[in-house]
């Protein structure tokens, strides 16, 4: 079949795209800029940069934060201390081990790069715990454990706490004693809430797991496991959820921006479903929050089917993004997020007037 009208792309209202020329551009934002007009991830992580700018410049957008992944040993602590403090991030989730290596960094303890000619089984004889190419001092997590102490000491143990109340107790302690910028020292000073919804699975959780047993004297009963974890803390994670669910509900539209997947992001998007549930099985009727704006951070591609790969369309099926027709604007950028974070952020910060 022979082809006789051949359109050129512009009378069919396609969006021309434009070489980069790495001369033009002064800054990182007019550098993302020029990059959402070229292709492949150069043009996600431009995108990216658009959806990331109007969450921001939203006013009436509550910025939800997730992030996984080792990415305080991979010294990006400081990359969200910037969002929290230049209003980029409203709400954290987070896992707990990210918390727990940021507590090291932010009492003036050092992660360090690893040699790989050293083996694992001689890190280990060392205290040295490997991160990939970094390492965590086993020293340090000691020492992260005395402030921890420190700060859970001061709990009312006859009532449950949950992550978010310890979290928000370890950002008062570090402004205290000076300890800044941290994560949780910002967190604290801006009255951002900061989940850690698997707390458990993290040195904070063993830390205060050991603190109730330490309190308790369980060591006299080491000979009747039954009797000597019969000390568990007063714990209930379903006191984040409901905080998270009504912020959720009285915020006019949402944004998430995630690093990674795993638990903070999949706890922090769940809370439409939650709603949607609630009002199915309850017979209430409150108003489901969906997010409007959402930017993704990862490399994992969507084909081997975990979290970390599941898109933003695929959440709309879900009901828990508003779909691109009705209003949603997505960006994922598939990159490793020490790379494509601090650019992202660094350009929103100078398009706004931040730097």
């Amino acid at each position: 079949m022979e082809r006789e009208n051949l359109h050129d792309g512009r009378e069919d209202g396609l969006e021309p795209l434009e070489a980069l020329d790495v001369r033009s551009t002064r800054t990182f934002a007019e550098m993302l800029e020029a990059m959402a007009k070229t292709a492949f991830g150069g043009r996600n992580l431009g995108e990216a940069f658009h959806v990331l700018r109007a969450m921001a410049d939203d006013p009436d957008c509550t910025i939800v934060l997730t992030i996984s992944g080792a990415m305080t040993v991979a010294k990006m602590g400081k990359v969200v201390c910037e969002m929290i403090n230049s209003g980029l991030a409203h709400i954290v989730i987070s896992t707990g081990a990210l918390m727990a290596h940021g507590l090291t960094e932010a009492i003036g303890l050092t992660h360090y790069r690893h040699d790989p000619s050293t083996p694992d089984k001689e890190l280990y004889e060392k205290g040295y715990n490997r991160v990939y190419d970094t390492l965590e001092m086993e020293a340090n997590l000691c020492e992260a454990e005395r402030v921890m102490s420190a700060v859970l000491a001061k709990f009312d143990w006859s009532r449950p706490t949950c992550s978010s109340e310890v979290t928000l107790a370890i950002g008062r302690y570090l402004v205290e004693q000076g300890q800044m910028p941290s994560i949780l020292g910002c967190a604290f000073e801006r009255g951002v809430p900061v989940y850690v919804p698997a707390f458990t699975d993290s040195e904070l959780g063993l830390d205060l797991a050991t603190h109730i047993l330490a309190k308790a004297k369980a060591r006299r009963q080491q000979k009747n496991l039954e009797a000597f974890f019969q000390h568990a803390p007063n714990f209930n994670p379903y006191l984040d959820l409901h905080d998270y669910a009504k912020r959720a509900l009285r915020a006019k539209r949402l944004g998430i921006f995630t690093v990674g997947g795993g638990v903070p992001r999949n706890w922090a998007q769940q809370v439409a479903p939650f709603i949607d549930i609630i009002n199915m099985r309850v017979g209430s009727a409150l108003p489901v929050p969906r997010f409007q704006y959402g930017v993704r951070l990862c490399p994992e591609p969507v084909h081997w089917g975990g979290l970390s790969g599941c898109t933003y369309s695929e959440g709309v099926s879900w009901g828990k993004f508003v779909s691109p027709d009705e209003g949603g604007r997505y960006a994922e950028v598939h990159c490793d997020a020490t790379i494509a974070w601090p650019l992202l952020i660094r350009a929103v910060c100078e398009a706004r007037g931040m730097v």
